[in-house]
């Protein structure tokens, strides 16, 4: 199998939440645990940091690698979904795995995964921490898919588990009330491993205590400790509240052993592109007209882009958007700015949301805009209508923006 061959047949043949839905949910973790046996138990290889949260795990992740690259260490990452290539989803130091790994581990296993009816998501944690472990990192930085109990990535035992906060997400599948939310990402909590928890929560809080205490696992609620301020090339508003989390893990690592200075922090926070390759969070495309896109898709995401957005200085705004189809329109249309024009578009997957549906929903809402056959002739017609001084807004869904990155 050529490696596009590979990338076929686990897209096609096997289920994937990000692009199916419900239909690739598991409501267990025995088939990761079947595979974690087949593959002699990589996980245990190597040491590892845990992100659990609704919004801000990415970046928190690419943080948190970039500034342990930056006190030299050898540093694993695993991260979902991706944007434009799979193989973004596992990388060491900023590099992605090679094509070879990849189509020798699907080769090698296939009548494992197809005997076992193994998910994507399952399958591809399985192939990163296979990798990290024969790559012997020093640590890896490992991104929650979705939830954090039931997710395949909870075989780890880590150094420190951070959860960034909790907000209405996939509610389908983790619950409808922040205290059901955050019960499930709090299952990534371990027997005396350190938690930290990125925002305090009137309703998150005691859920979090509760489980920190039953399992004898300090707790820090990082926006309660004093900390130094830094400053991030990852320029979102709502990325302070990110670094100050990320802060307060390194501090855990520290007393773990971990040399990590003060200047590798700094520099790693200024260096997580570079060094991480990290795209889609409020980032800047061109200028004149300016086009910024952000992955921010759920309720809390997009109320800090929108707030952002509402600082630029612009003649008109011109705003490309797409959704999934399980998303609760209800939930974000009042954060969306009504003097704007809109560009409504499908993304090219199967739980893509009909454009002209979309227009249908948002234009009963005072939205005003048309639909399009696909993201890249919305982004098209954004173009050729904006003028100079003008504003591009590229969002509403991960897969909207990886289209056009």
């Amino acid at each position: 199998m050529t490696y596009q061959d590979t990338l076929n047949w686990m897209f096609s043949q096997l289920p994937m939440y990000q692009r199916q839905g419900q239909s690739a949910f598991r409501k267990d973790l025995s088939n990761t645990i079947k595979l974690a046996e087949e593959l002699k138990h990589p996980e245990k290889g190597f040491r590892s940091i845990h992100v659990a949260g609704t919004n801000g795990k990415g970046s928190t992740s690419h943080m948190l690698a970039s500034i342990l690259q930056e006190a030299g260490y050898k540093v694993g990452l695993y991260t979902s979904p991706h944007l434009k290539d799979f193989r973004e989803r596992i990388k060491i130091n900023g590099k992605v795995v090679s094509k070879q790994f990849v189509t020798r581990f699907i080769k090698k296993h296939k009548l494992f995964f197809e005997t076992n009816s193994l998910s994507f998501f399952e399958m591809t944690v399985g192939m990163a921490f296979e990798f990290f472990s024969k790559e012997k990192v020093d640590i890896a930085v490992i991104e929650v898919g979705m939830g954090g109990r039931l997710d395949s990535t909870n075989i780890i035992v880590p150094e420190v588990s951070v959860i960034t906060n909790i907000g209405f997400d996939h509610t389908q599948y983790l619950g409808n009330t922040l205290e059901a939310i955050a019960f499930e990402k709090g299952g990534i909590i371990k027997p005396n491993i350190p938690v930290i928890i990125g925002e305090t929560q009137t309703e998150t809080t005691s859920v979090f205590s509760e489980l920190a205490k039953k399992n004898n696992a300090n707790i820090v609620f990082a926006d309660k400790e004093k900390t130094e301020s830094f400053t991030s090339d990852l320029t979102g508003i709502y990325q302070s509240k990110n670094i100050v989390t990320v802060v307060q893990t390194v501090k855990e690592l520290q007393k773990k052993g971990f040399n990590i200075s003060y200047e590798n922090i700094k520099q790693g926070l200024l260096k997580v592109v570079k060094n991480t390759g990290l795209m889609g969070r409020w980032q800047t495309l061109q200028t004149n007209p300016k086009v910024v896109c952000d992955t921010g898709h759920n309720r809390d995401g997009l109320s800090y882009v929108m707030k952002q957005l509402s600082n630029e200085e612009f003649d008109a705004l011109h705003i490309v958007f797409g959704v999934v189809n399980d998303k609760d329109l209800s939930s974000i249309i009042d954060l969306l700015p009504k003097k704007a024009t809109y560009y409504f578009c499908k993304p090219d997957i199967p739980r893509g949301l009909d454009a002209n549906q979309l227009k249908i929903t948002l234009n009963g809402c005072g939205l005003k805009g048309e639909a399009y056959e696909s993201v890249n002739e919305a982004y098209k017609h954004a173009l050729d209508k904006a003028s100079s001084e003008d504003f591009i807004f590229i969002g509403g869904s991960t897969f909207v923006v990886a289209e056009i990155i």
